[in-house]
């Protein structure tokens, strides 16, 4: 209980009486400690006592509602409520169920590749990267991505550097520039992507899409699209979504797309615009079109040319400035169109049918490309173009793979191993045995450094 103090009245017979303090000597200055800081507040004018009114008879004082044994058991209950919510938030969100590791400092760098390749080669490590279509080398790393889980690894090593996790399904793994774009599966589309360095592992960029399960990426300098059956979704280098082709999900304007009820082949990208094969109702064979990686509105493409071309079951190979190059099966011809959809020529195609019988897993065909050439890897043969005017070059029978460039020679996958050519002629120079314990299918090659990668299926592999 705490005690109340009142001033007494100055007429308080009890108040003592302060004496007349003593005057200081002549030769001595006053004493002024005391007077700093003790204002008297007994001087001050008494405060009136109001005296409290006693309870009425017969009437309880008011309860507070919050005193009773239920309203606090209420009262628990929300606060514990609330806990529990925040932790089940926490634990489901994204967030929680990442698993982001970076490298702290940049990979040292990697002597260049040699001059000439190696008369033999030798397997450093293998891992499994499922997500990864080809090989993916960049800033003297090599990336692998498998079940949910992209790894930045040693080139000579294979040991990781960095990681980057999630509970989700990967879709798809590419390098885009000197980033790697990983889609992730959501619900029932891969509609989760996050961009990271390929040196660090650092997350530069993440949006959620709308691409379609089966995904692949096609890259184009500063765009990269999604392929699909009925949606291509197309975003800048920072994964900005620049443009939207077909089916749009959430219509914002509409009779923006230039057709309805088509479903699409294959997909390639050069030069900021994008070739589609179309099969639309009412055309009497497939379409091509053209049209640009962005415009005003994303969902309102601008369409540089659509031709229906004389044949189904076509293929867009690779587009190269305003060029593409167009398979027709049925015809057996290998057309070029140029940026006005006229056709510039045709030359004859011997490849087995089964080659061409249905479009590629997700939409792209397998290709690489080099400073000179772009390489078709038609599923028996490798064709080879020129980059600048997309002419065939040559043809390479019994290969397993598309060529690329290792140090200053061009090296495509054969059987048992590798098959070293002059890049303008397409002749045999040497052949350098693989052992690749088995494995016969398709493979993708590319290098990092002094490393040769291989993308054998679901596994990548490192030679030197």
């Amino acid at each position: 209980m705490s005690e109340r103090w009142d001033a007494a009245p100055d007429n308080d017979p009890a108040r003592p009486v302060p004496a007349d303090p003593e005057p200081a000597p002549n030769d001595a200055e006053p004493d002024t400690t005391a007077a700093i800081g003790t204002e008297d507040v007994l001087d001050a004018e008494p405060a009136p006592v109001v005296a409290a009114k006693p309870p009425l008879a017969g009437k309880r004082a008011r309860r507070s509602p919050w005193n009773r044994t239920r309203d606090r058991v209420i009262a628990a209950a929300i606060v514990v409520l609330v806990a529990v919510t925040g932790v089940v938030i926490g634990v489901n969100s994204d967030s929680a169920a990442t698993v982001t590791q970076v490298a702290v400092t940049l990979p040292p760098g990697l002597p260049p590749a040699p001059a000439q390749v190696p008369g033999s080669l030798s397997e450093l490590w293998q891992a499994p990267s499922s997500s990864t279509p080809a090989p993916i080398g960049e800033a003297n790393s090599v990336v692998t991505a498998d079940k949910g889980e992209v790894l930045g690894r040693d080139p000579y090593t294979g040991d990781v550097r960095w990681r980057y996790s999630r509970d989700l399904e990967l879709c798809t793994v590419a390098l885009a520039g000197i980033k790697v774009d990983a889609v992730y599966r959501k619900d029932t589309g891969c509609s989760e992507v996050t961009q990271l360095d390929a040196g660090t592992g650092r997350r530069t960029a993440q949006r959620n899409g709308d691409a379609e399960l089966g995904t692949r990426l096609v890259v184009d300098g500063s765009h990269v699209t999604t392929t699909g059956k009925k949606l291509l979704n197309t975003w800048r280098d920072d994964l900005v979504k620049s443009m939207e082709y077909g089916q749009v999900p959430a219509i914002v304007n509409a009779n923006k797309q230039p057709r309805t009820g088509c479903t699409y082949g294959t997909v390639a990208a050069a030069a900021g615009k994008i070739g589609v094969i179309e099969r639309c109702p009412g055309d009497p064979a497939d379409r091509f079109t053209v049209y640009r990686a962005t415009n005003d509105e994303a969902d309102d493409p601008k369409v540089d040319y659509s031709t229906v071309l004389a044949g189904k079951n076509a293929k867009v190979v690779a587009m190269s400035g305003d060029l593409a190059l167009i398979v027709l099966p049925e015809q057996k011809l290998l057309v070029i169109y140029g940026g006005d959809g006229v056709q510039k020529s045709a030359y004859p195609l011997d490849v087995p049918a089964a080659d061409l019988a249905q479009d590629p897993v997700g939409g792209i065909m397998t290709t690489s490309w080099t400073a000179q050439g772009v390489y078709w890897f038609t599923g028996s043969k490798t064709m080879a173009f020129s980059r600048d005017d997309l002419t065939p070059r040559w043809t390479l029978n019994s290969s397993t793979g598309p060529g690329v460039t290792f140090g200053d020679q061009l090296v495509v996958p054969i059987q048992g191993g590798l098959a070293v050519l002059d890049e303008l002629l397409g002749t045999t120079i040497r052949t350098v045995g693989v052992d690749r314990r088995g494995y016969t299918g398709p493979v993708l090659v590319s290098s990092v450094g002094p490393v040769l990668l291989e993308q054998r299926g679901p596994t990548l592999v490192a030679l030197k």
